[in-house]
Formats: structure tokens, C-alpha cells, sequence
């Protein structure tokens, strides 16, 4: 059994601040120019007590204000996103992680489509994310209704990530933290706070890896 901080570990490469370019799909390239928006994405770890999950802020987004992604060992469907939309409806999702490509499926009652939301972590610091649809039951293809391109604020793209790692979650250490009088590295403002409140768990963790060579 996982512990969610492991669970969610493989979504390391979405923390971080993201700027990103949308447009609507199945339309004509008129109202495709037309429909071109930019946004902003945070994604950031969150604790509370045993307990973990990847927050997600969105800045000028057509159709998102913010989310977060939770882990659960049950399977098919171990990711679960909750979004709230522009017009403050909440809507959940089931998500799974296939490769690069991390899946989140719906059922909409209402509209009786299935829904998904796919990332494709196409590199460390650029992702796509698309917005599909199919009527509920249809074993046809999903039809595309918009695509959001994104690229990592502060990282030239052709560069490798290399670096320090974030002492409490194993992501890529972006900024430091000082603990009796040692550095250490963390990945957000999430995992700053928490190793804030819980330094000896994480310094522990650290020294442990450090023996088994990992």
C-alpha cells in the first residue's frame, strides 16, 4: 500500500508555475483564432497530518479557478482531480497514470457524455492538456473541444533538470531550507511548510536514503 505522498510522487514533473496557450477544437480556423486564451497554472504539494495532495491554481483560465489531485490504492482509477470551474460548479474526476499520459474520466449526467481530461508530459517543462468528449456509452472516438499547451515559467526548454532533491517529496530542490545548521532543498512553498513543521521527520527520511544509497 502506498501512503499518498508516494502515490502522487510520479506527478512531480506538474509542480511548478506554468503559463499556457488554449484553443477550442472541432471549430473552423476562424473561430479557432478567434477562441485563443492564455492562462496560468500552479500546481504545489499541500500536508495535513498523514495525509497529501497536489493543489492546482488557475489564473485566467477559460474554464478552471482550481483543483486538486488526491491518490487512493484502488484501482483502476488511483488519481482523483476535483475541479472548480469559472461558474463555481464542482466536477471530480477518476485518473489514472499511463506512461507520460495521465487520463481523467468522468460521467456527466446532465450533458450524458463521458468526459475526459488527458496530460500528455510530453517533457519536464512542457505538457499538453485536452478536454474530450463522447455520448455515454458510445464506443466511438472521443471528440477533442479544446487543447491547452504549456511550458514551465523560469526553465529554458532545452535544458535538462538537474539539481538538488526536494527533501520531502523527491521532486526536483528549487529553493532552500536550513535545519541545525544544514541545507536541505525543497520543491514549493507546500513542501517548505511542511518540513517547517515536521523537520527531524524529513532530515530522517534524508539520512535513510543517504545509507541505502538511494
Amino acid at each position: 500500500m502506498l501512503s499518498a505522498r508516494e502515490g502522487l510522487q510520479p506527478l512531480n514533473v506538474l509542480v511548478g508555475t506554468w503559463k499556457g496557450t488554449g484553443y477550442p477544437e472541432g471549430v473552423s480556423k476562424e473561430e479557432r483564432a478567434a477562441g485563443i486564451w492564455t492562462e496560468g497554472v500552479t500546481w504545489g504539494w499541500s500536508f495535513s497530518r498523514q495525509d497529501a495532495w497536489l493543489g492546482i491554481t488557475f489564473s485566467k483560465s477559460k474554464y478552471f479557478e482550481s483543483g486538486e489531485v488526491r491518490f487512493s490504492n484502488e484501482t483502476p482509477w488511483p488519481y482523483r482531480l476535483t475541479l472548480t470551474t469559472t461558474d463555481k460548479a464542482t466536477i471530480r474526476f477518476g485518473g489514472k497514470l499511463t506512461d507520460k499520459t495521465l487520463t481523467f474520466h468522468r460521467l456527466d449526467g446532465d450533458a450524458k457524455e463521458e468526459q475526459q481530461l488527458v496530460f500528455s508530459l510530453l517533457h519536464h517543462n512542457r505538457h499538453l492538456y485536452r478536454f474530450e468528449t463522447r455520448p455515454v456509452g458510445s464506443t466511438l472516438a472521443y471528440g477533442k473541444k479544446y487543447q491547452v499547451g504549456a511550458t514551465k515559467e523560469g526553465v529554458p526548454f532545452a535544458a535538462v533538470p538537474t539539481g538538488p532533491e526536494c527533501v520531502v517529496s523527491g521532486g526536483l530542490g528549487t529553493s532552500r531550507v536550513t535545519f541545525m545548521g544544514k541545507d536541505y532543498f525543497v520543491c514549493c512553498s507546500g513542501c517548505r511548510d511542511e518540513f517547517k513543521a515536521n523537520p527531524e521527520k524529513y532530515v530522517k527520511e534524508a539520512e535513510q536514503k543517504a545509507k541505502a544509497g538511494k
